[in-house]
């Protein structure tokens, strides 16, 4: 069943749906009260010759779904397909920041506690998160100190010959060493550090003066002192606690945003008690160019029922250009708008909508508060699954005016400041960069144009090579190369480099085009020589070349080899070079995984009595992928090619193969 007649079945009914490419991976994932409503529309948006919703199209070939009872289940599900599958026209969140927890270790015979900033399904009681971060390590050592429950890594599963220093200077009760506690002491404790995490003061309390009253009726008056202490503790908690709650409003997380010329920065601020304990910022950049790819901008957040596509955005790769309502004026001036073009590409409620779910759903704290700039189609119902999830009431709220409106664009201000200092900081600087490389490499003039190169394999299978440019102070992906090493068999990454450089800049001094500034090999000694042997024998011998090592981020360049650059690891210089080196890798690596899907793909077809190259062409753009053709029946096969070499594919991945 071919994509067209797949997506006209599809039921009327809540769920998520997930288009795939050629290969079976998973390229976009979406939500839907109506699934067929809003699968279908991508149809028309691609029939009316939509460039934007057409880059999806034209790469999807099969869509799966999987129906949920209703929204809210979508919601959740489709957070959770994104994180997994990281697919490519969704806008991935690449955490930046993560907040820490505490981690009580329930599950082991002594149980202990942490910092964490990952949470497991271990049985462990996980505590948190903490804002500010430190706060974690504090309430960890305030444990310590009161509770003596450790934190080390020693194995308490057996006894050990004698106690750390730790237990010395009572920081510590000891299991590790038999006889220095009892199981029962070190359960009390580990109780009593529980009632602390959860807050439950007032019973912890009372737990402590009882114990402490009792200790000094028998005489044990160094643990009625320890009990004492603990108590002390606790009741200066409780009166900071106290003054707190006086002056607070309920905890609130509270968004602004700022974009300008393709990039946006997003503040979050986190309040709590009253006051903004800490912020957290995200940067995304060239979002404008993947939202055209989804068809965002001709999707405004209305009501899902009219069948619109609603691009289900994560975030890492770039949130872009925005449309500020008038309460969110101020926060910009004229020169910082972004250009009509980019304006009709964004959609602040979309990039919100995703930012919120994928922050928020699975956490296990969530404010009781949640204020935006922008209001987005499914805030109700996430607020609602929020609020079922955590068994309380969370609003997500969108203020026009009063104190929160002035929160809102406080944290907006901030996220003006971020992206100034992100984006705009760099700018004078760039010249500043350019002459310390040039410094640095000893290059005849200021580096215009770096081209990098890197191999790609494994165990010398489908060597590919990769160019990736830096032009004017940033990466020109429109000049990125692939090459395919063609001369080279099994593992000889200087041979390939070789061929590679060679076949560059032949073309290059064919077409009388001008030389990069400086030719950068992601490599050693061995890559540099070949690189260099290659431009020799092209006639360009006074051509800046160098190579950067991985492992000891060394600078080598061509002619002055015994003296290796070692730049500080904080130089904008090495950053810069480390930073082509890595585009340079990351593409290289994503050509070959590419060249390697088509060769197991061919492979697999080819292999099979009757199947050629145009044959499998035509089953491939037919069914869309390897394992649709696996799936398909004979009769399916056989609309496509003869009946005898439908029969065969058939037989071939559903009858058992015999061998001789």
């Amino acid at each position: 069943m071919d994509l067209i007649e797949k997506i006209r079945t599809l039921p009327a009914q809540p769920g998520v749906y997930l288009y795939k490419n050629a290969e079976g991976v998973v390229i976009y994932v979406g939500k839907a009260k109506n699934l067929r409503s809003r699968v279908r529309s991508y149809l028309l948006e691609a029939s009316q010759a939509n460039a934007k919703t057409g880059s999806l199209m034209r790469e999807a070939v099969d869509v799966e779904y999987i129906l949920v009872a209703n929204e809210h289940e979508a919601l959740a599900l489709e957070n959770n397909l994104i994180k997994q599958r990281k697919p490519r026209f969704n806008i991935l969140l690449r955490d930046d920041k993560t907040y820490p927890y505490v981690k009580l270790t329930l599950s082991d015979r002594y149980p202990k506690v942490f910092v964490t900033r990952r949470l497991r399904k271990d049985g462990s009681a996980y505590y948190g998160p903490y804002f500010p971060g430190n706060l974690a390590y504090r309430v960890v050592e305030l444990i310590h100190r009161s509770f003596l429950l450790p934190s080390c890594k020693i194995d308490l599963t057996r006894y050990h010959p004698r106690a750390c220093l730790q237990y010395y200077i009572h920081r510590c009760l000891g299991p590790c060493v038999q006889d220095l506690t009892t199981p029962e002491i070190y359960a009390q404790a580990v109780k009593d550090a529980q009632l602390f995490l959860e807050g439950r003061q007032a019973e912890l309390e009372r737990s402590l003066s009882a114990r402490m009253m009792a200790a000094a009726e028998e005489q044990q008056f160094e643990a009625a002192a320890r009990l004492r202490d603990q108590l002390s503790t606790v009741h200066q908690l409780q009166e900071k606690q106290r003054i707190a709650t006086a002056e607070q409003s309920d905890d609130a997380d509270v968004f602004g945003y700022h974009f300008e010329e393709g990039a946006l920065a997003v503040n979050q601020f986190h309040i709590r008690g009253g006051k903004i304990v800490d912020r957290r910022e995200f940067f995304w950049e060239d979002l404008p160019e993947l939202m055209e790819a989804i068809g965002a901008a001709d999707t405004p957040p209305p009501d899902e029922n009219s069948g619109a596509p609603e691009p289900a955005l994560s975030l890492s790769k770039g949130l872009a250009s925005e449309t500020w309502d008038e309460g969110f004026a101020h926060a910009t001036s004229a020169d910082t708008q972004s250009t009509e073009s980019n304006e009709a590409t964004f959609n602040p409620g979309v990039v919100f909508s995703a930012l919120l779910k994928q922050l928020y759903i699975d956490q296990r704290y969530v404010p009781r508060s949640i204020l935006v700039p922008v209001d987005f189609a499914d805030r109700q119902s996430l607020s609602d699954l929020l609020s079922e999830r955590i068994d309380r009431r969370v609003e997500i709220a969108v203020p026009q005016r009063g104190e929160k409106r002035s929160l809102v664009d406080l944290a907006g201000q901030n996220a003006k400041q971020s992206y100034i200092q992100r984006f705009r900081v760099l700018e004078p600087s760039r010249k500043a960069i350019q002459e310390s490389l040039a410094d640095s490499l000893m290059l005849p003039e200021l580096p215009s144009r770096i081209e990098c190169f890197d191999i790609s394999h494994i165990q010398g299978a489908e060597t590919v090579a990769s160019m990736v440019v830096w032009e004017d102070g940033k990466m020109n992906k429109s000049q990125y190369r692939k090459f395919k090493v063609m001369t080279v068999l099994g593992v000889d990454d200087f041979a390939s480099m070789r061929e590679v450089v060679t076949r560059r800049y032949r073309r290059l001094k064919d077409e009388d085009k001008t030389m990069p500034s400086l030719i950068l090999i992601d490599g050693g000694l061995g890559q540099l020589h070949a690189a260099a042997e290659a431009l020799e024998a092209l006639g360009f011998t006074s051509q800046p070349l160098a190579s950067i090592a991985k492992k000891e981020e060394v600078i080598y360049l061509y002619g002055n080899e015994d003296e290796p650059v070692v730049l500080d690891r904080r130089s904008p210089v090495l950053h810069l070079v480390q930073m082509i080196r890595d585009e340079s890798h990351r593409f290289a690596i994503g050509y070959h995984r590419q060249r390697r899907a088509m060769r197991d793909r061919d492979s697999e077809l080819l292999n099979i009595p009757g199947v050629g190259h145009l044959t499998r062409q035509r089953l491939l753009t037919h069914f869309g992928s390897l394992r649709d053709i696996q799936q398909a029946t004979a009769d399916s096969l056989a609309a496509v090619v003869p009946r005898k070499t439908a029969e065969s594919i058939w037989s071939h991945f559903h009858e058992p193969q015999t061998t001789t």
